[in-house]
């Protein structure tokens, strides 16, 4: 199964209850191992446990001013009108909108949304910033939801 892609819970459900055995099986993908004898109920109760952490986690809205983020959905709506986010500043609005009220260093935020692997500076979360403020301030030069903070770098408000 796993190496054919299939991603699903995989129960090994048999005889051998040997620690090695049950060591390899785990190993070779398995996701739990039961010897026989065993419970019905509790085989039934391992495979809820399974599909109950693979179950889709809900939506996750964020409201701020007439703005609506669905972070599953990736999609940001102003007054049931979508707005055009580029990847970078849907990244950027989901890492303050998920952190509001906390001081966020420009290199946390670097990090977050560009990742470390990328020849990026502190000023692309600057023009980043600037763009998007454009998108969902009403004035810009005078923000409500994306405020500077001095030599250290921005705070998300939803302006409440």
């Amino acid at each position: 199964m796993r190496t054919r892609g299939l991603d699903m819970p995989n129960i090994m459900l048999t005889a051998k209850g040997q620690e090695e055995d049950i060591i390899l099986g785990l190993n070779l993908g398995a996701d739990d191992y039961v010897t026989k004898p065993f419970k019905l109920g509790e085989l039934l109760a391992r495979a809820n446990a399974f599909l109950r952490r693979r179950r889709a986690p809900p939506e996750q809205i964020v409201r701020f001013g007439d703005f609506e983020l669905n972070l599953s959905a990736h999609t940001l709506v102003r007054k049931g009108t979508p707005v055009d986010l580029t990847a970078k500043e849907f990244g950027l609005l989901a890492y303050f909108a998920t952190r509001v009220g906390r001081a966020l260093a420009r290199n946390d935020i670097l990090d977050a949304v560009w990742g470390t692997s990328l020849a990026v500076t502190q000023r692309s979360v600057d023009r980043c910033v600037t763009t998007l403020r454009g998108k969902i301030e009403r004035n810009p030069r005078e923000p409500i939801y994306i405020q500077t903070i001095r030599d250290i770098g921005y705070r998300f408000e939803t302006g409440a």
